[in-house]
């Protein structure tokens, strides 16, 4: 089978050492196997995206030597594919509006029941919420965002898998693979398509890797619990499942992993500083 990787940055900041070693080893694992490598520019936060990042993003990875194929897929340009996908879970029963605010939420929510992310499980307020209900905010001219009833998608996709469990592939940067079980009950009715935004994270990365073909997945350990609801997904929408692999983070001295609001060893900062690729890659393989 022909790798097909991809690397899929945000344009809400600039690049850091960290993104470097997942373009990378996404990269090379494409080149090794006479693959694609492809990039996505992953901009459905239209508040917090800008057009200088984009730009950055593609002279970073030009100054690390990597090359992709064009044209290079943008998200915002795909809302309608997005709502597509949505409307087969609506039509399957599957997805329910909320238009309840963090605040309602935090104050309903069991603060010692967390998603993997820490945030507190949803508590429901909205679901089974009367049409009447429903219309009244929207009348209103709310926008609600649309949450997956967690439940309901664990029952159909019994129906369709028996007991067969719900499963993925990691493979291990020595190239090692282990099938593991996704366990994506831990995320509750999570939200998939946002209220400012016709989609989410996780329905637009399933839909746009079913899309391009991507084969292999390659992302840092902070994605790791990710792929058991975007499994999920998969699943519910017939969608073709790719290999894993989540990369150890690269973290300061005292454990904190880089983050792009801060800049935290940022590409063009280094570069500025007399930095070479090839310096990179010692850095992030040492």
């Amino acid at each position: 089978m022909t790798s097909v990787t991809r690397f899929a940055p945000s344009p809400n900041g600039l690049l850091h050492v960290g993104h470097a070693l997942s373009a990378i080893i996404a990269h090379d694992v494409a080149r090794k196997n006479g693959g694609r490598f492809l990039l996505r520019i992953e901009d459905i936060d239209v508040a917090r995206r800008r057009p200088e990042y984009v730009s950055a993003i593609f002279e970073d990875l030009n100054w690390l030597g990597l090359s992709w194929e064009e044209p290079v897929l943008v998200q915002s340009e795909h809302f309608s594919e997005y709502l597509a996908a949505a409307d087969r879970l609506i039509q399957m029963g599957l997805l329910y509006p909320c238009f309840a605010s963090r605040s309602e939420i935090a104050a309903a929510a069991d603060p010692e029941k967390t998603d993997p992310d820490g945030t507190p499980i949803y508590p429901g307020l909205w679901r089974g919420a009367s049409a009447e209900n429903v219309g009244q905010r929207m009348a209103a001219g709310e926008s609600p965002a649309l949450r997956l009833n967690m439940d309901g998608a664990l029952q159909a996709l019994k129906a369709k898998r028996g007991d067969k469990p719900l499963t993925f592939v990691e493979v291990a940067e020595d190239g090692r693979q282990e099938t593991r079980t996704a366990e994506p009950h831990r995320w509750g009715d999570a939200i998939i398509v946002r209220k400012e935004v016709p989609a989410s994270y996780h329905l637009s990365v399933v839909v746009d890797d079913a899309r391009q073909g991507v084969t292999h997945v390659t992302r840092g350990q902070d994605l790791l619990p990710a792929t058991d609801l975007q499994r999920l997904l998969q699943e519910l929408l017939d969608l073709p499942e790719p290999v894993y692999s989540h990369h150890r983070l690269i973290k300061w001295s005292n454990g904190l992993k880089l983050s792009k609001s801060n800049q935290d060893m940022g590409l063009r900062a280094l570069r500025a500083e007399g930095a070479t690729a090839d310096d990179i890659r010692r850095v992030i393989f040492s």
